[in-house]
């Protein structure tokens, strides 16, 4: 089966524009992940402008340079958003957590970065 005959075969959707939602997680995974995608984007930013190897800054961030470069290649499944937010803190950058006022129309909260 040649390329432009596979290609056929590939079915093609619209994006809901959430990567993970289009993948089949939930809301609530896709929020995480996200999350967690954004925080490890701030942490391999910060790591680039403090002109840091994956060594140095993994000494910061008590962990392993192995471990830090699984994290920063998206291996999520094992690492927590609190955990990257001590990696973040450790590398100089502050945190914030905010928590919005109860809104009693809401079925569910939700989880949002800024970053």
């Amino acid at each position: 089966m040649g390329k432009a005959e596979m290609a056929k075969n590939i079915p093609v959707g619209r994006s809901s524009g959430d990567v993970f939602i289009d993948i089949g997680f939930s809301p609530a995974e896709a929020a995480e992940l996200r999350a967690k995608a954004d925080l490890i984007g701030a942490i391999d930013e910060t790591i680039k402008r403090r002109k840091l190897t994956q060594v140095e800054a993994a000494k910061l961030c008590r962990t392993d340079q192995p471990t830090l470069s699984k994290i920063l290649r998206g291996r999520v499944e094992s690492v927590t958003i609190d955990r990257l937010t001590g990696f973040l803190t450790a590398l100089g950058r502050t945190v914030e957590i905010r928590v919005k006022p109860y809104d009693a129309k809401a079925k569910a909260g939700h989880l949002v970065t800024a970053v």
